[in-house]
């Protein structure tokens, strides 16, 4: 394997829409949703760790996160997880972790990608990630893998592409917020817009450089700390400066102001695991299209629900059409699928009426 590979997993998301599966003291990253076997920051570890050294894999994620992380990933070391005091969304930690890993080995390259996305071909996943890298190492770029659209979905933001480039990895013209249903129909028909999955990939030296660029401050921040990174005072520096940090996305501070941005169209199939829809989508289903986690069913004149429970408890169904039916400890949610984006507002009906603890 090559050691100038670096990866850095994103994994300090809560998933609320996921809930009551995922809260936040234990989020759906740690959880395992496709009923695999391995939790979903299992398989992406394991899904990196075919291209990348396994002690090149850094996961980010909250401080309070660090004990299911050394659990779940019981061959990481301390100097693998760099531990975020405070939630600054993504650019602060992306810039932090680029720092301490360009100090370390300045010819890096390396992979941002999301601890919580499914993906089924990983030997797909592998050869668009070497060809991203092997851009990367002669070129000053900062990559995107972009998801070939089956359909005007308008949950995702967009990624519009030079389509006069006859190359594989083609220039980036501007990212789409996301759209609504008719905007997201044109984007689809132009044939030159995909998915953007934020799954990044730079060499440690052209991600430095654009956010000194683009987001001088930050990069101030971050960098009056080099002489600390992976010494044993780095934790101090970040516990005292971290949170004083601008709560920004990378995509706000780097990818949509830089000029020098490209994106490769995957080869593999994806799904972000951002609802219980997608899970569904993703699940094999019985005869009516129902899909199980780890429940044991008898099902009568009922179609098209997502069934999970814990420790294969007995659900019997009867006249229920496309319904989330999801059993976690002390709550049952039984929710239409057709309003699964109102899952995350209802958990904070629950926690007013209920207390935090249920959350």
């Amino acid at each position: 394997m090559n050691n100038n590979y670096y990866a850095i997993l994103m994994a300090g998301g809560v998933g609320s829409r996921f809930w009551p599966v995922s809260t936040q003291d234990f989020p759906k990253q740690f959880h395992d949703m496709l009923g695999s076997g391995d939790t979903l920051i299992q398989k992406t570890f394991q899904r990196l760790a075919k291209l990348i050294p396994a002690e090149n894999i850094f996961i980010l994620t909250n401080a309070i996160y660090k004990d299911l992380v050394f659990q779940q990933l019981p061959g990481v070391t301390e100097r693998q997880v760099l531990l975020e005091p405070a939630m600054r969304n993504t650019a602060p930690c992306i810039l932090y972790a680029a720092l301490k890993i360009q100090k370390e080995n300045p010819e890096a390259v390396m992979i941002v990608a999301p601890s919580d996305h499914w993906i089924e071909d990983e030997s797909k996943f592998t050869k668009n990630v070497q060809q991203a890298f092997d851009f990367c190492e002669s070129n000053d770029a900062l990559m995107t893998l972009g998801i070939q659209p089956t359909f005007p979905n308008t949950g995702f933001g967009y990624i519009e592409y030079d389509q006069s480039s006859n190359k594989a990895i083609k220039p980036v013209l501007q990212f789409r917020e996301k759209p609504d249903y008719e905007t997201a129909k044109s984007f689809i028909s132009q044939g030159n817009f995909l998915w953007n999955a934020g799954i990044f990939m730079w060499s440690a030296k052209s991600v430095v450089k654009a956010f000194q660029l683009h987001q001088p401050k930050l990069f101030e921040l971050f960098i009056k700390g080099i002489n600390l990174y992976n010494t044993d005072d780095e934790a101090f520096f970040i516990a005292e400066n971290y949170a004083k940090s601008e709560n920004i996305s990378v995509d706000y501070a780097i990818m949509e102001v830089s000029e020098n941005v490209y994106v490769l169209p995957a080869d593999f199939d994806w799904n972000d695991l951002g609802t219980w829809g997608s899970l569904y989508d993703k699940l094999d289903k019985d005869q009516h299209q129902n899909a199980v986690v780890n429940a044991r069913t008898l099902i009568h004149d009922a179609e098209g629900n997502m069934i999970r429970t814990k420790d294969n408890k007995i659900v019997i169904i009867d006249g229920l059409n496309d319904y989330i039916i999801v059993d976690k400890d002390e709550v049952l949610l039984i929710f239409p699928k057709s309003k699964e984006q109102d899952i995350k507002e209802t958990l904070q009906k629950v926690k007013v009426k209920f207390g935090e603890n249920y959350g």
